[in-house]
């Protein structure tokens, strides 16, 4: 994994605040995301990590605060920083009559842009599925087929929001990889997780969020290194191997798709 510690940041956010009504779902959340890295956002349910995604992406206007992307300020210029962007959809957004082909050249003219529809479709390796349609891809196809999606218009920077979710650990493994690949063109990656595992293969520094706030912001290393000087310890003996170790020693770590 190679450092962006020296790269400019290509998102900045400053004392973010989000009221709904008399609830604060976000406060005083300030970041930055380094050009070309994966960064992550970790966080029990509730915790804010969709609400500041959603600011960021300017699907949500914040209370009070500001958030630069890519030189943007997101409430002046909020079609400007669309451009610029990838937000990966959850597979229900997408019109179930349509084929592969037909939704990316639909995200192409909503951008007014030209794609190859082949092309976005090789990248993620669905190339063979062109002409099928969403609702019969495996839970992993349809995952990298809303990774596809957010290629449309070669954005600077893609949010994944839990894009493992519900995949067998074959299927994740492939999509890690996959991400990793996207990442290596130049991409910034911004993805929440619920997987720990996860955000500690993927990304170069994670922001753990808890009750709207911050609670801690670094590289997984760093985290950990701090938290054993503190004198932690497992309560339980570290296994030197786990069930899903086995799973993936016996069936591959290849995906297994019809």
């Amino acid at each position: 994994m190679q450092s962006h510690q020296n790269e400019k940041a290509i998102i900045t956010v400053s004392n973010l605040h989000k009221k709904f009504g008399d609830f604060v779902a976000v406060t005083d959340v300030s970041f930055e995301v380094k050009k070309g890295e994966i960064f992550g956002i970790l966080g029990p349910n509730g915790a804010g990590k969709t609400t500041t995604l959603e600011i960021i992406e300017t699907l949500q206007k914040q209370t009070s605060g500001n958030v630069i992307v890519d030189g943007i300020d997101t409430l002046k210029h909020p079609w400007d920083v669309k451009r610029t962007i990838g937000v990966q959809l959850q597979s229900a957004g997408f019109y179930p009559e349509l084929t592969l082909v037909d939704i990316l050249q639909l995200f192409a003219a909503l951008y007014d842009v030209e794609v190859s529809p082949m092309k976005l479709l090789e990248e993620v390796e669905l190339q063979d599925k062109a002409k099928s349609y969403v609702n019969k891809l495996s839970g992993g196809q349809r995952q990298r087929f809303s990774i596809a999606t957010t290629l449309v218009n070669t954005p600077k920077i893609i949010f994944l929001d839990e894009p493992t979710t519900g995949l067998d650990p074959q299927a994740r493994i492939h999509l890690w990889d996959m991400i990793k690949k996207i990442n290596q063109k130049g991409v910034t990656i911004v993805l929440t997780t619920h997987y720990l595992e996860e955000a500690e293969e993927l990304c170069e520094r994670v922001a753990i969020m808890d009750k709207g706030k911050i609670v801690a912001l670094d590289s997984p290393e760093a985290l950990i290194k701090k938290l054993l000087k503190t004198g932690f310890k497992k309560h339980i003996e570290v296994k030197q191997a786990d069930l899903e170790d086995v799973f993936i020693q016996l069936t591959g770590r290849h995906l297994h798709e019809a």
